[in-house]
């Protein structure tokens, strides 16, 4: 799906009116398949831009074109219709502590399922198998059947990257997938991530607070600070001095303090077993 803004202004969704625009005159275009990974410092607006582009916010002054279509002109219908073709991943997945997993990565499929077949995979998951396989893409196919209150933040991240191959979504907007994982299972999750979108030809758009992660694994990186536009590059052409001067005053983020409570990358082990 192509991805349009122009000229957008927005607050926060939490901000009260009045206070500071956490978009400023943004603009973005995303080609069908290209993936890109937005980087700066804390309150730099890049949630605020995933919500924008996920139609989940309507930005204050500025178009916005999913796939071609203006989502604030549809009507109610259009915009759930145009919703189900595009998934945001928020940092922390809002999944219900006494759901199973399997029920949880199944949910992708939600926008193309009729209301009966959903309420009966509450019950009896319509696909296990191929939750299964979302789930072993992870390394987390053991947890199948595990509810979610029993899983770690690492883990309940992991599942809602396993629900998006699960999605119809051909826009992934994914908003700090790895804050909860140590660097080796950071890799392995955005390697996966990646391929899988790749092989969809699903746009992706991604906020990062790992730099360098960010560098190796995305062809386009934007810098955004106070709500603008810093530089749009390709990540060859991302010097230290562009880095220096985003993060500046933030330098602890550029250089990547671990997050907190990271979840380690175990041992191989044999198994047998929002979006919108």
């Amino acid at each position: 799906m192509r991805l349009d803004l122009h000229g957008i202004q927005a607050r926060h969704h939490a901000a009260r009116a009045g206070s500071a625009l956490a978009l400023a005159d943004f603009s973005l275009q995303l080609a069908p398949g290209e993936q890109a990974a937005v980087i700066g410092p804390s309150g730099a607006g890049k949630t605020t831009l995933l919500q924008v582009a996920a139609a989940a916010l309507k930005p204050l002054q500025g178009q916005v074109e999913l796939g071609g279509q203006a989502p604030w002109s549809l009507s109610a219908a259009g915009l759930k219709a145009l919703r189900g073709r595009l998934c945001l991943a928020p940092q922390t997945p809002p999944l219900p502590p006494r759901q199973r997993v399997v029920t949880a990565v199944l949910a992708g499929r939600l926008p193309v399922m009729t209301l009966g077949a959903s309420l009966r995979s509450l019950f009896y998951p319509s696909d296990i198998p191929a939750a299964h396989q979302a789930l072993e893409a992870f390394d987390l196919s053991s947890k199948l059947f595990d509810r979610v209150d029993r899983l770690s933040g690492g883990e309940r991240q992991r599942v809602g990257l396993a629900r998006l191959l699960l999605s119809p979504a051909t826009l992934w907007l994914i908003d700090e997938p790895l804050s909860a994982l140590d660097p080796a299972r950071s890799t392995q999750a955005m390697t996966t991530l990646l391929r899988e979108a790749a092989q969809r030809q699903a746009t992706v758009l991604a906020s990062l607070h790992q730099v360098e992660l960010a560098l190796t694994h995305f062809p386009r990186i934007i810098g955004l600070r106070e709500g603008r536009t810093v530089f749009d590059l390709p990540a060859a052409e991302v010097t230290p001095a562009l880095l220096a001067r985003l993060y500046a005053q933030h330098e602890n983020e550029l250089h990547g303090a671990a997050p907190m409570q990271a979840e380690p990358l175990e041992a191989a082990v044999p198994q047998i077993i929002t979006c919108r």
